[in-house]
């Protein structure tokens, strides 16, 4: 098979590509990205001279650019996306284009390719978000109701792939995946940031509504899950991928800091985003009753692993941390320090 991935330099594209090269040793994957700021190929160096491996730079919104790249491939799995929140309040319309006409594009090339799988990977979040309280969980098939620009720009996304199923009978799957963690995320999310953070004895920024709890899935589960939807799942299906582990921000920061041997005092409360949605679960019967998936990485043991990489490869985070990812964390943060 030879598979085309977008967004595979980023976090969890990065760590599907090592994944999918570790257990497909017939296949050959070719890597499409821009290389935007959280696009960084030291996440593949240990793959990068593997002749089953190619990369292109191009933008999703590219059709000639896409088509091109696309040429042979057999299936595509699309993880290009903008997909911070905080920087969704900042700048909406990026994440409209990238997210929405960038699927698009997308979908098209891939028709016009004829490709036997476009495997389209969403979030949580376009449902809506639960009360701290609620037994309800998410589940394929529940309206979507996002509150922010960024999950509205995924809702937006998951509806022009499924018009494609059902106009064209393109051959699509969606999965929806709850929060992931593992190695090589960019330091902008809560865990990375924290870890970071905690190492260079800064404060952790913990928002006022710190007991706002999400679902945490390690990355490698997450690939063994796209494994499955690639060769098991129903065409024009959704999958949660979900583990029903919900740890609150409080939580993270807690292990953090006590993994890390750090005071508690590097706590600091700010005020809170626009639209801080409270609390996601998803329901992940279906993907375990018909594809067999079930996690295998306890967050206990995952989220000490994941604490103890950044710990140990400080090159590659202090790389992230400094350019743009510093104006962003100083205009972003810096102001709200102090302010509770």
């Amino acid at each position: 098979m030879k598979l085309f991935v977008t967004g595979g330099a980023g976090f969890i594209g990065s760590n599907f590509i090592r994944y999918w090269l570790k257990n497909h040793l017939e296949d050959t994957v070719v890597n499409y990205d821009l290389l935007t700021y959280a696009g960084n190929l030291e996440n593949l160096r240990d793959s990068a001279n593997d002749p089953r491996y190619a990369f292109v730079r191009g933008d999703i919104c590219d059709y000639s650019a896409v088509r091109e790249a696309m040429d042979g491939a057999d299936a595509v799995v699309n993880f290009a996306a903008e997909s911070h929140n905080d920087r969704a309040v900042l700048d909406p319309g990026i994440f409209f284009k990238t997210n929405v006409l960038g699927t698009h594009t997308l979908l098209d090339a891939a028709r016009d390719a004829g490709v036997s799988r476009f495997h389209h990977i969403s979030t949580c979040e376009v449902f809506g978000d639960l009360a701290l309280d609620e037994e309800r969980k998410f589940r394929e098939g529940d309206p979507y109701a996002p509150k922010t620009p960024y999950n509205a720009s995924k809702a937006a996304a998951n509806h022009a792939v499924m018009a494609y199923f059902h106009t064209f009978k393109m051959p699509i799957t969606i999965s929806h995946c709850a929060n992931n963690y593992g190695p090589y995320q960019f330091p902008e999310k809560v865990i990375p940031l924290f870890t970071t953070n905690a190492l260079e004895d800064k404060p952790l920024p913990l928002f006022k509504s710190s007991q706002n709890r999400r679902e945490w899935i390690h990355v490698d589960d997450h690939s063994r899950a796209i494994d499955l939807i690639l060769h098991k799942g129903r065409i024009g299906e959704e999958y949660n991928v979900g583990t029903l582990t919900e740890k609150s921000v409080e939580d993270i920061a807690d292990a953090v800091l006590a993994h890390l041997e750090k005071p508690q005092e590097l706590k600091t409360y700010v005020p809170d985003r626009l639209q801080h949605d409270r609390r996601y679960v998803l329901d992940p019967t279906k993907i375990q009753e018909e594809l067999g998936w079930t996690p295998t990485v306890p967050f206990e043991s995952g989220i000490r692993e994941t604490i103890f990489w950044y710990r140990d490869n400080p090159a590659w985070w202090q790389n992230c941390k400094s350019g743009e990812y510093q104006k962003y964390y100083e205009g972003y943060y810096q102001d709200r320090i102090g302010r509770l």
